[in-house]
């Protein structure tokens, strides 16, 4: 099972102190979500994230910008649902360089594929935790008909909690991703 920590500063006393925890004992992925944060000061936070113990391998994923991604020397870029496809980002990406899309319908999930993600993360499955979202509720059922829809890991997003993560993943999905579940 993948397990993706999504990082809120606003909801840490000190973001890297989780980073760091989460480094040595928790996901396989961190993508780094600070979207208000210019691109200057995510730069610096990415690169003070990577230069962290990281004795397991976790992957290190910035959340939109390839620049900073890139500058960074960051594992991988997430996109959001409306993003330009992950195909043209993969030009500038080096190997091996994660991709991956936030997706909310089955729809979404076929044409992040095709496009060429690496994976995506679907929801909300549950009513999220850590933020309001005026997305409808996805459920299981969904989720089920996501990760059966395509071959690349399929991660459940939205209210994913350690009492219905294994829920998540007995429809198929590949694992779990989430801010909260992590801090």
């Amino acid at each position: 099972m993948i397990r993706c920590s999504i990082t809120d500063r606003h909801r840490t006393p000190c973001l890297l102190d989780t980073i760091a925890r989460n480094l040595l004992d928790g996901p396989d992925w961190i993508q780094i979500r600070e979207k208000d944060l210019p691109a200057r000061e995510l730069l610096h936070l990415v690169r003070a994230a990577l230069a962290l113990p990281n004795p397991r391998g976790v992957e290190i994923i910035v959340n939109s910008r390839m620049d900073v991604a890139l500058t960074a020397g960051a594992h991988g870029l997430h996109l959001p649902a409306d993003s330009i496809p992950a195909n043209r980002w993969r030009a500038l990406a080096p190997a091996p360089f994660l991709i991956g899309v936030s997706c909310h319908t089955v729809e979404e999930v076929r044409a992040a594929e095709s496009s060429g993600a690496d994976y995506v993360l679907f929801g909300p499955v549950f009513a999220p935790i850590s933020k309001s979202s005026n997305l409808p509720l996805r459920g299981l059922d969904a989720l089920r008909q996501a990760a059966a829809a395509v071959r690349i890991p399929v991660l459940a997003l939205g209210g994913v909690t350690r009492d219905n993560s294994t829920a998540c993943v007995e429809t198929g999905a590949a694992g779990i991703a989430g801010i909260s579940l992590f801090l």
